[in-house]
């Protein structure tokens, strides 16, 4: 794989968040690896407008391509979230790229859902959703339904792979992979192990799932974030060189 590809994800500094890291210094770790690819993730920000500026100036500097993860829903209560303009707003200061949601309860597109989606998407951030670790949105037919009305309205919305979250509602990531890769824009990567209450995400190569095969399966030219939480540099490190030695 390209290293041009690999994207990480801050869960990877999930050690960091714990005792009080803020997202400009894990920007920096990302440099130090190497990446030329971040994805912020909202809720790991103490104040985001005072660390907005920072983050924005830092990364323009080092050239990097800001991805951001937003722990809401694309549809509440089965219309359009009012919140997303506020989230658009702060990805515009962030200087972001690529924005991501989770679906919602998500059930038809009417006209002024169409016009309110289609609104943000004219701002020129790159917007996908992503099966999350719940019944209503995590479920292959969630995610098919939701992209299947998208593309008939034209709106560009892709669709993030995530191959650990599958367990986590009772389907299976190979079966999943085969039936949306034609959606499929950006992957994250991680492993898992265990059943049931026991299923935990580990990094990659430490659990059981066939990710190879997966990412063989899936499109071969978008970018790929490892997402996992690490207690170690050198972890990190482990998956960035599994992701470079595939082919």
């Amino acid at each position: 794989m390209k290293k041009s590809q690999i994207v990480l994800n801050h869960l990877v500094f999930a050690s960091d968040r714990e005792n009080g890291g803020q997202q400009l210094d894990m920007l920096k770790k990302v440099v130090g690896f190497g990446i030329q690819s971040a994805e912020l993730r909202r809720e790991y920000f103490d104040d985001i407008i005072a660390e907005t500026s920072a983050i924005s100036t830092y990364a323009k500097s080092e050239n990097l391509r800001l991805f951001y993860s937003v722990p809401d829903d694309l549809f509440v209560n089965h219309r359009v979230n009012p919140k997303l303009s506020q989230y658009y707003h702060e990805a515009i200061q962030l200087g972001v790229s690529v924005i991501k949601f989770n679906t919602g309860d998500f059930e038809t597109l009417l006209p002024e859902d169409i016009a309110a989606i289609d609104k943000l998407l004219q701002l020129g951030i790159q917007t996908n959703i992503e099966n999350d670790q719940t019944q209503t949105s995590g479920k292959m037919h969630a995610i098919e339904k939701f992209m299947t009305a998208a593309h008939a309205a034209d709106l560009a919305i892709g669709y993030v792979y995530d191959m650990g979250n599958w367990r986590y509602v009772g389907e299976n990531e190979l079966t999943a992979a085969k039936q949306l890769a034609s959606y499929v824009r950006y992957i994250h990567v991680k492993d898992d192990k265990g059943l049931g209450d026991k299923l935990v995400t580990v990094p990659l190569n430490e659990g059981e799932i066939a990710w190879q095969e997966i990412l063989h399966i899936l499109p071969q030219n978008v970018p790929v974030a490892i997402e996992y939480p690490t207690a170690s540099e050198q972890t990190i490190l482990d998956g960035i060189q599994a992701l470079k030695v595939f082919s």
